[in-house]
């Protein structure tokens, strides 16, 4: 326990340290903006310890890719994974942040407001502009960190950019990561984390296709869970 928030307390000092180097080179080097991306991820995978374990592959061809959330964790190991120039979405209180909000601003990410009655129709217009720029979008549907052993009920954002834009979704469950980084707990633990990947799905509004992959989702994370037993 001790030696676990002792590596926390590393890892989030490192955290800070690289944010300020990698804010800096996206806005000096805006034409290689993923590259710099790339590369901190491949090194914060490397400082933190972690292998993988991944169950099917995932299908670069998406223009969309859902997944369960339980850490800050979760947007490195699939930015490591991911080949793409991803489009984050992000509630807007993170760009809000004082420095760390340049997180989210420096790579041109997807902020939307709760509170704004006209959230989801920026939300689906931020989409269409990324998505012309060959950017997949990458949303949590919880809108919201899980506890990793459980996922909470998918909001209506994710499927109503999916069904307006006529995306390719492609589902996939993350296992492992809160263990691994709690940055509430401020706790950090090498080990693997364990990647699931669902089949692609055409979004379509005429099909149940979201409530079906909740569910799947859902049943496949509950299983995982019962192993660790």
């Amino acid at each position: 326990m001790i030696l676990a928030r002792i590596r926390g307390i590393i890892v989030l000092i490192q955290f800070t340290i690289s944010v300020a180097f990698v804010v800096i080179g996206m806005y000096t080097f805006k034409n290689h903006v993923h590259k710099i991306i790339k590369l901190w991820m491949r090194l914060q995978i490397y400082f933190l310890g972690i292998t993988f374990e991944q169950v099917g592959k995932m299908d670069e061809s998406c223009d969309m890719v859902i997944m369960n959330h339980q850490s800050l964790l979760d947007i490195i190991v699939i930015e490591h994974i991911h080949n793409k120039h991803l489009a984050w979405v992000g509630k807007k209180e993170i760009t809000n942040l004082i420095f760390f909000g340049h997180i989210m601003k420096a790579p041109n990410m997807i902020t939307i407001d709760r509170e704004n009655k006209t959230g989801l129709l920026k939300l689906i217009k931020d989409a269409k502009d990324r998505l012309a720029k060959n950017r997949p979008i990458a949303i949590f549907p919880e809108g919201t960190r899980g506890d990793g052993k459980t996922m909470g009920t998918f909001k209506p954002g994710a499927a109503m950019v999916a069904n307006k834009l006529n995306l390719r979704v492609q589902p996939l469950i993350i296992i492992n990561t809160k263990n691994i980084l709690d940055s509430q707990k401020l706790d950090a633990n090498p080990g693997v984390v364990k990647i699931i990947y669902l089949e692609p799905i055409q979004a379509d509004k005429a099909t149940n296709w979201y409530k079906e992959t909740e569910e799947k989702m859902r049943e496949i994370l509950a299983k995982e869970m019962k192993k660790e037993q």
